[in-house]
């Protein structure tokens, strides 16, 4: 399929059980790179910028990877995330990721969401094990198994 006639990726409804900027969600169950993703995204768009080439890039949901992250867009205001702002002005997302937002808590920053995720990432325990089996299980029947 030739990109132009690409659907813009929409956003998840809501944030996915196991979303990084859940609150509610157990220490440590993504690698270490996925959260040191998330700070890339905080501070306005010249602090965005200095992270460039991961700032550019739609962050999608770890469950489905084909919707954009709900958490990602709602922890602040969607219209702020330059990835946001490219994606909507070329059309690979649709422009109802400006307007997300979601009553779900989540964490202010996307360095608050890593500090968190980060802390157990050596030793998760056994809430984040639990949903590591799930989501590897689940993810296994998928396109985007975990390796």
């Amino acid at each position: 399929m030739d990109d132009d006639q690409r659907t813009p990726l929409r956003p998840r409804h809501r944030p996915c059980a196991s979303c990084p900027y859940r609150r509610s969600v157990a220490s440590g169950i993504w690698a270490a790179s996925e959260y040191e993703k998330l700070p890339c995204y905080d501070g306005d768009v010249p602090e965005q910028l200095a992270h460039r080439e991961q700032a550019v890039r739609v962050f999608t949901c770890h469950q489905s990877g084909q919707e954009v992250c709900s958490g990602w867009l709602a922890h602040r205001e969607p219209g702020d995330l330059l990835a946001v702002r490219l994606g909507v002005s070329d059309g690979r997302l649709d422009p109802a990721c400006l307007e997300h937002s979601t009553d779900v808590p989540l964490f202010a920053s996307g360095r608050d969401a890593a500090e968190h995720g980060l802390r157990d990432v050596d030793a998760p325990d056994a809430r984040a094990r639990l949903a590591i089996d799930k989501i590897t299980s689940v993810r296994s029947r998928t396109d985007h198994p975990l390796s």
